[in-house]
This record gives structure tokens, sequence and C-alpha cells, in this order.
């Protein structure tokens, strides 16, 4: 007994085993599935490996860890909520010290949360898995040709999104569930465990399933064609919504008790209201406000509504996506004429060579051509429009009424927080590997390493095309921001100060982001190293705030005088030429390597060393 025992808890080895001993064991054989499962696995693997998310098919482990990474913030609020919960000698200020529970409105606020981030995490999910929920051509052009009935492969799928959906839904969602009961207290567990599972798994189906219908809705009505056109519109038009209730819920949480209390009509149209209405019911139970029974009714009714929506539009958007997919594309238009004129220009004055002139409509067209990177760039504009648009706004609650405001800070700092978020944005885009089959026509053509030359022209294309979009957004920034702005900041003094400060921004961010860039957009060898992704995120978040808060520090000296408005531009051309230098000497150190051979390591070669 005692043996057993100890085996029991003991880390055991397998033992290994003798030839003959292996022989007599047989064949291993896979475990039977069916047609059905198969089809399910090979869509479930689609979702994690296709170039939308990766394109080295290394794409599982990360979307797995994201999946996982989503349930980490509702963990950490949970753990934020102890010490409001159990204050210890009037610690946070204004509750109470005593083992009194925090106010009724607070608690509901702490409700709100996880509500709506259940609600934008599964809409974001949903949105940037948009094009794989509905069949490509390979599906069309392998799976049709193979001995698999076509309603199994539409309920195999259908099953696979399910099962994505779940999947996700579950992972955001569980790891708050395990801590909050200790962190809050609750007075009765069961209440509180059904009303928190119910309403967060209702919040992120409503999201996705909202999502699914209404591009099963488009497909059907518009076809692929037109829906192909407003596609990334509307993608990047939820994600900026979605971040934007997420990062403007500190302010919304103040107007809660004024907008429930109020007996306002729109209240019943901002839905996790209604699925907060849910939590409240079924944690509060008789004696929940009756503001909170309406918003159930209101959020099942709705559930309902889309869930049937979605199950209704799904098989008429997938036979007709099927249908386009077999019939094909509609010619291709030729450039307009006002494509064609800025293009001659472009020619005539940044991209004479014709070695930088082609790299940079390579750019162009591969940039248009890869859905890989068509929702990178939809991602990462959406989410510097939500934080431009969280810096600018400001929800006001004064005599029971609530308003809208417009920060100066934030209109001074807009610009920045575009050209930054936007030049990072296109230098991972430009960086990161691409369909690299093609690649060897410039080895081909300039050599491996290319001449100093060729390299510089090669290189100067991408960061002459990061730069001219840079401008243009943020300039384009400022002018539509320009009706919002306070009559300080519409000065002349003030305007030159800003226009300054966006350009030079632009300009020396570009140059620092490309400064070790030694390779041509999308040809680049992937990293062998992954990268720490909180690393990467806490540098992203301490660079976004200094170029926010330089605008702020700059501009004032700049409107001084004239004097300074030169001296600040002479900074920025010196600055520009020493990163140019700099940049030159690296892209001089790069040609002078040797080519490295097939999987050959690059460090040993940095050190003049062949192994």
């Amino acid at each position: 007994m005692g043996d057993n025992f100890q085996r029991l808890f003991m880390m055991s080895e397998p033992q290994p085993l003798s030839l003959n001993a292996q022989a007599a064991l047989g064949a291993a054989r896979a475990p039977h599935r069916s047609q059905f499962s198969h089809l399910v696995r090979h869509f479930l693997e689609r979702f994690f490996n296709h170039e939308t998310a990766s394109p080295d098919g290394d794409s599982k482990a990360r979307l797995v860890l994201a999946a996982l990474a989503t349930g980490l913030p509702g963990f950490v609020v949970a753990l934020y909520l102890w010490p409001v919960y159990h204050p210890i000698r009037g610690w946070p200020p204004g509750l109470p010290s005593s083992g009194d529970p925090p106010p009724y409105w607070l608690r509901v606020d702490h409700h709100l949360f996880y509500v709506l981030y259940s609600f934008v995490s599964m809409g974001i999910v949903t949105v940037f898995e948009w094009d794989l929920f509905f069949p490509d051509l390979l599906d069309v052009f392998i799976l049709q040709t193979l001995p698999i009935a076509d309603r199994r492969a539409f309920m195999a799928r259908v099953a696979a999104i399910a099962i994505f959906i779940g999947g996700f839904l579950f992972d955001a969602n569980i790891m708050a569930l395990l801590v909050l009961p200790a962190a809050t207290d609750p007075p009765n567990l069961a209440r509180f465990l059904a009303g928190h599972f119910l309403s967060v798994a209702a919040s992120g189906l409503f999201a996705a399933t909202f999502i699914l219908a209404l591009q099963g809705l488009l497909l059907t009505l518009l076809g692929q064609r037109l829906f192909r056109k407003i596609s990334l519109l509307l993608q990047g038009l939820f994600i900026t919504v979605l971040l934007m209730l997420l990062l403007l819920f500190p302010v919304l949480s103040r107007a809660v008790p004024l907008l429930l209390e109020s007996g306002n009509p729109l209240v019943l149209c901002f839905p996790p209201f209604w699925f907060l209405g849910i939590y409240q019911c079924l944690v509060d139970g008789n004696s929940a406000l009756p503001i909170f029974a309406r918003l159930a009714e209101t959020g099942c009714a709705a559930l309902l509504l889309v869930v049937s929506l979605a199950l209704l539009t799904y098989p008429f958007a997938y036979l007709r996506r099927t249908r386009q997919l077999v019939e094909g594309p509609g010619v291709r238009c030729r450039p307009s004429r006002l494509a064609r004129f800025f293009d001659r220009l472009l020619h005539l004055t940044f991209v004479r060579p014709p070695l930088r002139r082609a790299v940079f409509h390579f750019i162009n067209q591969t940039l248009l051509r890869l859905p890989r990177y068509r929702i990178y760039l939809v991602l990462y504009g959406a989410v510097g429009v939500s934080i431009v648009a969280a810096n600018i706004v400001r929800l006001t609650v004064a005599d029971h009424h609530l308003g809208f405001q417009t920060s100066p800070d934030g209109i001074c700092a807009a610009t920045a927080i575009v050209a930054f978020w936007m030049i990072a944005g296109l230098r991972m885009a430009l960086v990161s590997p691409g369909n690299r089959q093609g690649s060897w026509i410039f080895p081909v053509i300039q050599g491996n390493p290319p001449c100093f030359t060729a390299a510089l022209h090669q290189l100067s294309a991408a960061r002459i095309w990061v730069l001219l979009w840079s401008l243009i957004v943020s300039l384009g920034t400022y002018f539509v921001l320009r009706p919002l702005s306070p009559p300080q900041l519409l000065a002349m003094p003030a305007s030159a100060a800003q226009i300054l400060v966006a350009a030079a921004l632009c300009l020396l961010l570009t140059d620092i982001f490309f400064l070790n860039v030694t390779s041509i957009a999308f040809t680049g060898q992937p990293s062998r190293q992954q990268p720490n992704p909180a690393l990467a995120v806490l540098k992203y978040i301490a660079a976004l705030s200094f170029i926010a808060w330089l605008p702020l520090a700059v501009e004032p000296w700049i409107e001084q005088s004239v004097s300074h408005l030169i001296l600040a531009a002479s900074a920025v051309a010196a600055a520009h030429l020493a990163l140019q230098f700099r940049h030159r000497s690296n892209v001089h150190q790069h040609c002078g390597q040797p080519a490295l051979e097939d999987d050959e390591e690059d460090f040993p070669m940095k050190l003049g060393l062949r192994y």
C-alpha cells in the first residue's frame, strides 16, 4: 500500500523497451475518425494556420497564446478588486474600512467592466477572423474535387465556427471567474456565478454573432465583389468602435448611475447595458431596479434575434460566396487618370531611379494584394483612431446632465499619435516576411548582397513610401481636427508649430524605425528568436507616451517667435542628416558582408567567422 501510494506521487519516466517488446506491441494505429471530424479539424486548422494569421505556419501557438492572453485583463482587474472589497485602514480612499461592501453603483461598474470586456474581446476576435468564416479558393478547387458531400462540408464549417467562437469565449472569461468570487465576497455565491457566467457569455456571443450575421447579410445582398470593396472599412469601423468603448470605460462608468436612473430611451440602445441587466437581475433577484429588468428582456430578445439572423443568412452567403469564387473575379479596371497623374509626379520627384521606382510600386501592389497585410493595417489604424478619440473626447457629468467636450491637449497630441502609430504599423508590415517565393528576382538582378548604390535605392523606396503616407495621414488628421480646436490653437504661430512638429515627427520617426532595416520590403528572413510580446507592448506604451507628450512640451516654445521656429527646423534637419549618415553606414556594412548559405547563422558571419 505504501509503495503504491509513493509511486502515485512520484515523477515516473517511461521505461525503455527492447526491440522484441516493441515489435510485440504491433504498429501504432491512428484513432479512427469520421470524415466529418476530419473536416472540422481541417477548418479549425485553417483558422489558425492561414496567411491572415501568419505566413510561416507557426500561428497556432501564437493564437493560442493570444487566446489565453485575452483572459489576463479580467484576471488582473479581479486581483485589483481585492482591496476595494477588503479595505485596509480606510484604503482605498472613499471606502469604509469596516467589512461593509462598496457602494451599490460601484459594484455595478465592476460588473459592467466584465460584460463590456467580453463584448469587446469577442468582437475583435471575430473581426480579425472575418475572411475565414467562408470558403476560399483552396476550399473550392481542392475540397470540392474530393468525394465529400457539400452538406457535410457546410455543416463541418459551421461546427468549426461554433467551436472557435466558444473556445475564445471560454478563454476570455474563465480566468477572471477563478479569482473574482474570492475578491468580491458576494453574499450569494450561486447567484453571483450564474449572473457573471450567463451575462459575459451572452455579451460575447452577441458581439460575435452580430458581426457574423451582418457579414452574411451583406454578402447575400451585395455579393462578394461589392462586399470586398467595403470589407476593410467595416473591419476598421468595428475595431475602432469596440476599442473606444473599452478605452472610454473609466469615463463611462461615472455616467452609469445618471444614465440608468434617468429613464432615457437611448439607454436601451447600448448593447452592454442589456447584458448588465441580465447580470444584475440574476445577482440581485427581486430587489433589482426595474430598469435592469427591461434591459435584460431587451438583451435576451436581441441575442435571440442576431443568432437567428446569423443562422438564416449564413447558408445563403455561403452559397453565393462559393458560386462567385467558381466564376472568378471581374476584370480589373485600369488606374484612374488621377492615379496615373500622381504616379508620374512621383516618378519625376521622389522615385526617379528605376530601381527605387520598381520597389516603390512593388510595395503598393503587395499591400493591396495580400489579406494579411490589409487586416494588420486595419488593426493598427483602428487602434490609432481609438487612442486619438479617447484622448480628445471627454464625457462630463454636471447637474445630472451628460455632456461631451474636446480636450485641447488631446488635439495637440493627435497628430503625433497618428504619426507614431502609422509608421510603427507600416514598419511592422514591410519588414515581415511575405510570399518569399518571388524574392529570388532581387538577388539575381542585383547580386547577393547587392552593391551599395543599388541597396540604397532599394531600401530608400520603403522609407519614401512610409514618409509620404505618414505625412498625408498626419497632416490630414490636423486639418480634420481643426474645426474642433479651441481658438488658441487656430492662431498662425500655433498652426505653424503644429504643422512643423507633425512633419518633423513623420520624418524622424521614419528614419528611426528604418534605421537598421537592410532588407527589401516583404523579402526579409523570419527571425529565429521569437520576440517577447510583453516587452514589445511595454516598449510601444513607453514610446507612445513620450511621443504624445512631446508636442505639448515643444509647441508652446516654438510659438514664441520666428527664431524658435527656425531653430526647431534646423535641429530637425540636423537630426535627419545624422540618422541618414548612420543608415548609410549600416547599409555599407551590410553590403560588405558575404552572402549567407542555406541554414547558416547570421551572428557568426557578423564576426567574420564561417563554420
